[in-house]
């Protein structure tokens, strides 16, 4: 069946969701070129790939009831279906269909249920949101023998896709994949074939849509790149500090022409133009200084020959420039040809400040925390409980929508967006900023889901990014004494910043400057309180010490394998550090 043939048999589809999802799913399958599911088995532990997947809920007082995934693929997805209806007409005769059900009035036209609900439409919205919860249960309740799997789809019968994931393995923190405004794939798009491939690799490879694992590539590429870079411009006798600057700023400019803060590919030109002439490579410092000048201030920048927006933020302050030779700036040159839209935030603090410190260097290709392991705590400790928050004014809309009232249903969502944008998070020793990024990213996330709410309720115009009406990096709060990790996380925070708006909203709604001072990741020493009773508490403690090295003492003699055990650490001490 080609995609066409599919998409007019499916449209037309109505009638109840049980009656359509097997025949529907059976086809789908066909037409993304994937197996279609298995056939039950009589052991549900060999059933990896099947309908009507049995899984066990338990409510915790010993009463259990059993539940049946629509779809399930082992290690790719749990699949939810139902069927709305695009008539108002047919939504009266479901509606008659269901009351009559329930011998609340007459059957005429009541012979066929239509759908769920009518698309578009609250209720609708409602009846996905419920599913997608539903899918979630699902989840919970596999045995512990089955893998989380990394993606829940909802499924509204010949009419869209609702795809969330879950790369960090942190259960129930499914977000919109690939962001909430791309999330829903309506069935006229499987006519195209990126499509098509996408939702093949639901089935086939669904890690491969893990969008930090390229960006990782990518990222560690070019940390090794500025690396080189900022180790010849060091044996040259430049100080550090002065080359980490002069790279930060480098840097960044190739982020801003890759997203169009500036005009696209204008930085590599300006850098090609110098690398082949020696003569005009000396003059290329004055024209790195006199651009970033611009970007600071912005105006007319004749070395671009376009009008530059202000950038400003103490990054392009007083920006000076360091001259180089023509290997180095073609390692420049191959970094600005990287596509900087890619690269990991979460990750390229850390390896950008192993680059650019010569201490720190040779640990450059040296573990550093994954991204999975960062979500496993900012997930948890910071939206967690924002998603219930978020959980309860979506149930609190529904209500106001239920009873009639429209305005009251948008002013629940106005009002939780509001405490979205007034949270505050902080981070004592953030280092190079990925904690904070990562947090930034689900807070921009879920702050993407409530404006796709209210956009579906007719509200817009919300996104305000020259007041407090939008996630920023404003709110996110950062101590670190090394000075350059210091400034390392506020860059990070910036393009982590950038990337996410622009990816999501487009360059129009970025005010200027587009580098606000929000000096909020601050070189200093996280004790903020050095007064005389926290050197009396300590002094304190100090005085009691003998007993709680006796109290040690005596526990580890007690227990030789604590004893033992408390060794085997400090033997393998440097593997922890």
């Amino acid at each position: 069946m080609s995609p066409a043939d599919f998409l007019t048999r499916w449209q037309a589809s109505g009638g109840a969701e049980r009656a359509n999802y097997v025949p529907f799913l059976h086809e789908l399958t066909a037409l993304l070129g994937v197996p279609p599911p298995d056939a039950v088995t009589d052991d549900p532990a060999t059933d990896a790939y099947v309908l009507e997947k049995p899984v066990t809920f338990n409510d915790g007082a010993g009463k259990k009831s059993t539940g049946r995934i629509d779809l399930y693929k082992r290690g790719c997805f749990v699949l939810e279906t139902k069927q709305g209806t695009s008539s108002p007409d047919e939504q009266q005769a479901a509606d008659r269909a269901e009351a009559a059900a329930l011998g609340h009035g007459p059957t005429a036209n009541a012979k066929r249920r239509k759908g769920h609900a009518l698309r578009g439409t609250a209720k609708w919205e409602q009846m996905m949101t419920q599913a997608y919860n539903q899918a979630l249960g699902y989840v919970r309740a596999l045995p512990p023998t089955e893998p989380r799997p990394p993606f829940v789809v909802v499924v509204d019968v010949g009419f869209c896709f609702d795809l969330y994931a879950n790369f960090s393995g942190v259960p129930d923190a499914y977000v919109p994949f690939p962001d909430p405004r791309a999330a829903r794939i309506r069935l006229d798009q499987l006519t195209a074939e990126p499509t098509r491939t996408l939702l093949g690799r639901l089935w086939t490879d669904p890690a491969a849509l893990d969008p930090s694992r390229a960006a990782a590539r990518v990222t560690r590429a070019l940390a090794q790149r500025l690396a080189v870079l900022s180790a010849q411009l060091e044996t040259a006798g430049h100080g550090s500090d002065v080359v980490a600057q002069f790279l930060m700023r480098c840097l960044f400019t190739m982020f801003a022409e890759d997203v169009a803060l500036i005009p696209k590919g204008s930085f590599t030109r300006l850098l090609t133009d110098y690398v082949d002439d020696p003569d005009a490579r000396q003059h290329l410092p004055d024209a790195l200084q006199n651009l970033w000048q611009r970007m600071d201030t912005g105006g007319f920048s004749g070395e671009l020959k376009a009008r530059i927006r202000r950038f400003n933020g103490r990054l392009f302050h007083q920006a000076t420039a360091l001259p180089l030779n023509e290997p180095q700036i073609r390692l420049l040159l191959e970094s600005a040809r990287a596509d900087w839209t890619t690269v990991e935030p979460a990750i390229f603090g850390t390896l950008l400040e192993r680059a650019l410190d010569p201490a720190e260097r040779h640990r450059l290709g040296a573990h550093y925390t994954p991204r999975r392991y960062v979500e496993r705590l900012v997930l948890p400790a910071v939206l967690t409980p924002l998603r219930a928050e978020w959980a309860a004014a979506q149930a609190a809309s529904a209500q106001r929508a239920e009873e009639g009232d429209a305005k009251g249903a948008q002013q629940e969502l106005v009002k939780f967006l509001r405490r979205l944008t007034s949270v505050r998070v902080l981070d004592p020793a953030c280092g190079s900023g990925n904690f904070l990024y990562v947090t930034l990213e689900h807070l921009k996330r879920l702050e993407g889901e409530v404006l796709t709410a209210l956009e579906r309720m007719k509200v817009s115009g919300l996104l305000d990014l020259g007041g407090a009406t939008t996630v920023s990096p404003r709110q996110l709060l950062g101590l670190e004494l090394n000075p350059r990790a210091a400034a390392i996380a506020d860059v990070v925070l910036r393009i982590g910043y950038l990337q996410w708006h622009l990816r999501t909203h487009g360059p129009t709604d970025l005010a200027e400057p587009l580098l606000d001072s929000f000096q909020n990741v601050q070189n200093r020493d996280a004790l903020l309180d050095e007064s005389p009773k926290i050197f009396e508490s300590s002094s304190k403690l100090l005085d009691e010490g003998p007993k709680i090295f006796e109290s040690s003492s005596n526990m580890l003699d007690d227990d030789p394998k604590i004893s033992e055990s408390s060794s085997k650490l400090l033997d393998e001490g440097p593997r922890f550090s």
